[in-house]
């Protein structure tokens, strides 16, 4: 008898075996760039400069121990899949990339633009088209060709609730993590339940969802975490190392991980700190990748934590998400 197949991720680079990952920073933007920007007379754009300064953040975080550098944001907003091939040979740091799009303010115009009579928002099916072909065919590089299939597929509401366009997007990403075995990061609006229903309601298994944002203030005080990570999808504290009038501040986050692993839901905890590496049209949120490993595990392993229960949510948590089924 021969043994199961090994669980394999999509990096820039090709498959690559799930237990090879390492520490995955799950919730990050490389290059980052407001749609537009890159054509404004006013912003630098040097590629090589780039290229060194994510570089030596990629090391950094090598060096204090993390191997992977999921980047999250999606289609059109910067992703450069070349630079990311060299990167991530340059810095030993695997890069997933990802497909998808959203939240409705940052589509451009033609995703806006009503397509049928009378007018309707983007049908989910189309939305699902566009991702499942950067997954099975491989990622848009614009107006040259395609290269390797995306790791992921992601997608976000408006703060203020989800839009009809928005709900499309939803609908069509979980299609597309369905039907080709990847999973779907779900950024919610409003109302983090009500957004996991819209993913459930595709039939996209709850365990190959992650809500992103459940450290948010409003997410935290309405019990979102707990009651998500109860119904089974995985939850993103991904704003590790901030502290502002949205998100709930590092202390507050132990403590939220510490009950959640008491309430035995450690096997749901994702951590990040969505840093972005280089910002261009917006404000970076310019903490280092490896802020978790560095500045917040500590406080983890001050508060009680077991080496088991952080190696779980660092380790473990993470290649099972991205492991393509």
């Amino acid at each position: 008898m021969t043994g199961a197949a090994p669980r394999t991720v999509h990096t820039v680079l090709g498959p690559v075996p799930a237990d090879d990952l390492g520490v995955v920073a799950i919730h990050e933007a490389l290059l980052s760039v407001l749609p537009g920007a890159q054509h404004a007379y006013d912003i630098d754009f040097d590629r090589a400069e780039i290229f060194t300064t994510l570089l030596a953040k990629l090391r950094a975080f090598r060096a204090a121990g993390g191997g992977t550098v999921v980047d999250a944001t999606g289609m059109f907003h910067g992703r450069d899949v070349p630079m990311y091939e060299n990167l991530s040979r340059a810095s030993g740091v695997h890069i997933v990339a990802s497909t998808g799009l959203g939240p409705e303010n940052l589509l451009g115009g033609y995703f806006l633009t009503p397509q049928t009579n009378p007018p309707t928002p983007w049908p989910a099916d189309k939305f699902a088209d566009l991702f499942t072909q950067e997954i099975t065919e491989g990622m848009v590089v614009p107006r040259v060709e395609r290269r390797g299939p995306a790791g992921l597929v992601t997608t976000a509401a408006n703060p203020d609730g989800m839009t009809a366009t928005e709900e499309s997007l939803f609908r069509g990403a979980a299609r597309a993590a369905r039907d080709t075995g990847v999973a779907a990061i779900l950024r919610y609006g409003a109302d983090a339940l009500a957004d996991l229903d819209v993913a459930l309601g595709e039939q996209l298994p709850a365990d190959r969802i992650v809500v992103a944002g459940l450290d948010r203030r409003d997410a935290v005080a309405a019990g979102a975490p707990e009651k998500i990570a109860r119904r089974g999808a995985y939850i993103a504290l991904d704003h590790v190392g901030t502290d502002d009038e949205t998100h709930i501040s590092d202390t507050e986050r132990v403590t939220l991980v510490r009950d959640l692993v008491d309430a035995g839901l450690g096997h749901r905890i994702l951590l990040s700190s969505s840093a972005t590496g280089v910002a261009k049209g917006h404000p970076a949120n310019d903490l280092p990748y490896e802020t978790v490993l560095t500045g917040f595990v500590p406080q983890l392993t001050a508060a009680g934590l077991t080496d088991d229960a952080v190696q779980q949510i660092l380790l473990a948590n993470p290649q099972d998400l991205l492991a393509a089924r």
